[in-house]
């Protein structure tokens, strides 16, 4: 009988990021993670944030928690955090990917709730924000939730986010770091920088912009359909996201 594949519990050859454009060709499969939630982030991303801005047994919030990428990573190491989403069937994808042993894990704590309303969560709690949350209704999540942000078209769903950057500045500890990963939009042909708009969001909320970070995007698609309208209506694929790293 054929043995048993082990499982890869870190990515090799690990280096944390040392500038302020980011590129992961390769998204990383160790652990628990996947790429099957659509829209999901690179376990990267999180394991550098995690790294280089909060130490082991913090208490880290995900308030967009999705399919639970920031979870696994906060577990393998060793901070605790609490994973929120609107989305029953997000959250028990999370509990499916963190149900796992690993020696000197974090806490998880997963949490049916709304970002813009966190009750639950204390006053100046957190010691890192680390979320990834939708960018208005380009993908939508579900089919029938109110609350769920990813059925806003552009300008509600900016309204909605200082509701959710207000919380944020509520539950984070002071000179704590949040961590927004955005992107943009293209409406007739013309960029939409939505992520520059949830940027000013932030800092009207009371935040200081440490970092701004390009993150590459890859497996973008460049043939077929957009690539024939993209010479026919000339205009640019985009293939970054935003990073932001804001304190309070």
């Amino acid at each position: 009988m054929e043995a048993k594949k082990s499982i890869k519990w870190e990515p090799e050859d690990f280096e944390l990021e040392m500038n302020t454009v980011w590129s992961f060709p390769n998204r990383g499969k160790w652990a628990t993670h996947d790429a099957k939630y659509r829209g999901n982030w690179s376990p990267y991303i999180p394991r550098n944030i995690l790294l280089r801005y909060s130490k082991e047994e913090d208490m880290v919030l995900d308030q967009f928690v999705g399919g639970g990428t920031t979870l696994v990573e906060a577990k393998l190491l060793n901070r605790n955090i609490i994973g929120v989403d609107v989305n029953p069937v997000a959250l028990e994808r999370c509990k499916e990917k963190c149900t796992f042993e690993y020696e000197n894990c974090g806490k998880v704590y997963i949490k049916h709730g709304d970002a813009r309303k966190l009750d639950f969560v204390e006053d100046e709690s957190i010691d890192l924000i680390c979320t990834h949350p939708p960018y208005a209704n380009i993908i939508e999540y579900s089919e029938d939730i109110r609350e769920d942000l990813s059925h806003c078209k552009i300008k509600e769903f900016l309204e909605q986010m200082k509701l959710v950057a207000a919380e944020c500045y509520r539950v984070l500890k002071k000179d704590k770091f949040c961590c927004i990963l955005m992107g943009d939009t293209r409406q007739k042909g013309c960029v939409v920088p939505m992520s520059f708009e949830v940027m000013k969001i932030f800092i009207e909320a009371g935040f200081t912009t440490k970092e701004i970070i390009i993150k590459e995007q890859h497996n973008c698609r460049a043939t077929g359909y957009w690539k024939t309208n993209s010479i026919k209506y000339n205009f640019l694929l985009l293939a970054h996201e935003y990073l932001f790293v804001f304190r309070k």
